[in-house]
C-alpha cells in the first residue's frame, strides 16, 4: 500500500508517545484519533483517485480533517 500523507505520528513526531498513552487511556482521544485517520485515508483514496469524488465533499473531508487535527492538538499540548 501507498504511503498514506498527513499521518498524526508525521504532523506531530514530537508527541507521538503521548497520543499512544492517551488512545489507551482516553476515550473521548482514542475516538478522535480514529476519526481523523478514517477522514485522512478517505482524502488520500479520493487524491489517488482510488476512490474519486467531487470538489465539494475533498473540501469537507479536509475542513472536517483539519478540525480533527486541531482539537486533538489541543489536547496533546493542554
Amino acid at each position: 500500500m501507498a504511503h498514506t500523507p498527513h499521518e498524526l505520528a508525521e504532523e506531530f513526531p514530537d508527541h507521538v508517545e503521548k497520543m499512544s498513552e492517551m488512545k489507551g487511556s482516553n476515550a473521548h482521544f482514542a475516538r478522535l484519533f480514529d476519526e481523523y485517520h478514517e477522514i485522512n485515508r478517505a482524502i488520500h483514496r479520493a487524491e489517488t483517485d482510488i476512490e474519486p469524488t467531487d470538489d465539494f465533499n475533498m473540501e469537507d473531508m479536509r475542513k472536517k480533517r483539519m478540525h480533527l487535527k486541531d482539537e486533538i492538538y489541543g489536547m496533546l499540548t493542554g
